[in-house]
């Protein structure tokens, strides 16, 4: 399997697609709209996540992409075909779920068969299929264990495998990476990527985990209560976020109350808790009272008093081995934390209780919708 010489998914073809999606359970006074008109464009050979808190309607998403429900309005389509009324044993895409469903009782290589052996496929393509499987995820020397008998680590690769088997034009992934261990859960997001690429197949993921979400994905959808907030990048979504929900979701961040001083020119001056200070707004944004988003990380600690530096008393410290957070209580009672990386060398000469100043990155402030 060979991954498509580009890595600009901006080229590509969509895969799949949501157009005014809504799905509805229940009838009467019962009826939950677990989803609300949701559009999407999903590219091939995208790995794409849909992130967002419990109850967003992220994996009722998935489950429509894979047949498992089907829309109460709205269409699903696959490469341009209105596949929405399609069963999903006739849609070209495959499911790893959480809890991966494997059969204990056959071995590794047995489980990765079944699915090729239920399409008819002949004999020497299914042992050929198994062996380039085994291959890929890197378990040729387990292949005639019983999956009861494997890592859990090692399980999540067996139901890869046997979901990619089939070829699948789209792999969905129902938080498959819960149930792992931090360690693991951190490699097993470097062998997801990988697997992607090397197969070529679109993969959607699904998860609450911000950090999942920014370490593997080529864009992003940040849901909440049913809706889409924003696509983008990682990047994009981390350093743009749409709107003070999305901001709040990915990351640390600041939340500070501005006043608009001044329109004139391309950079308002505005006061930000009581200090001055200029800086682009998004268009749309308008003032006189905005909310400003500003990450912990873009901050610099620096001696109390210091001009255009936001001033507060340090509250606490915490230390986190790579960096510590520094708690501050601005003078107008907002409430900051700057991030700053540890020196091998010397102690922080900032102390609990006294003054400080913290002074925010060039173009680090921005603009919030709410």
């Amino acid at each position: 399997m060979q991954a498509p010489a580009p890595n600009d998914t901006t080229s590509r073809l969509p895969a799949i697609e949501a157009r005014r999606v809504t799905k509805i359970f229940g009838d009467g006074d019962e009826a939950f709209q677990a989803l609300d008109a949701v559009s999407l464009n999903i590219r091939e050979n995208e790995f794409f996540t849909l992130l967002g808190p419990s109850g967003c309607g992220k994996t009722t998403l998935l489950r429509l992409i894979a047949g498992f429900e089907q829309p109460s309005a709205g269409h699903i389509l696959l490469e341009g075909k209105n596949i929405s009324n399609l069963p999903p044993y006739k849609r070209p895409v495959n499911t790893v779920f959480q809890s991966y469903a494997l059969f204990p009782h056959l071995s590794v290589a047995q489980n990765i068969a079944f699915g090729l052996q239920r399409l008819g496929k002949p004999k020497a393509e299914v042992a050929g299929t198994v062996d380039a499987m085994l291959r890929l995820v890197k378990m040729e020397h387990l292949k005639d264990r019983r999956t009861a008998n494997i890592s859990g680590g090692q399980q999540q690769r067996v139901a890869l495998a046997r979901a990619l088997a089939p070829r699948p034009k789209v792999l969905l992934l129902d938080e498959p990476l819960s149930a792992l261990d931090l360690k693991l859960r951190k490699e097993m997001q470097i062998e997801l990527k990988r697997l992607q690429g090397e197969t070529g197949i679109t993969f959607i993921f699904v998860t609450h985990d911000q950090e999942e979400a920014l370490t593997m994905s080529d864009r992003i959808a940040v849901m909440s209560e049913g809706r889409v907030l924003q696509v983008g990048g990682p990047r994009e979504i981390y350093d743009r976020p749409a709107n003070r929900f999305v901001a709040s979701f990915i990351g640390d961040t600041n939340f500070l109350p501005a006043q608009v001083l001044s329109t004139t020119g391309p950079r308002p001056r505005l006061s930000v808790c009581g200090v001055e200070m200029s800086t682009a707004l998004p268009e749309g944004v308008t003032g006189p009272a905005l909310t400003m988003a500003l990450r912990p990380e873009q901050l610099r600690l620096e001696a109390p008093g210091a001009a255009g530096a936001l001033q507060g008393v340090l509250k606490d410290t915490v230390y986190f081995g790579t960096d510590t957070h520094f708690h501050i209580a601005l003078t107008d009672g907002t409430p900051l934390i700057a991030r700053v990386q540890n020196a091998r060398t010397a102690e922080h000469a900032f102390r609990v209780g006294e003054p400080v100043g913290a002074r925010p990155q060039a173009d680090a402030l921005q603009a919030l919708r709410d």
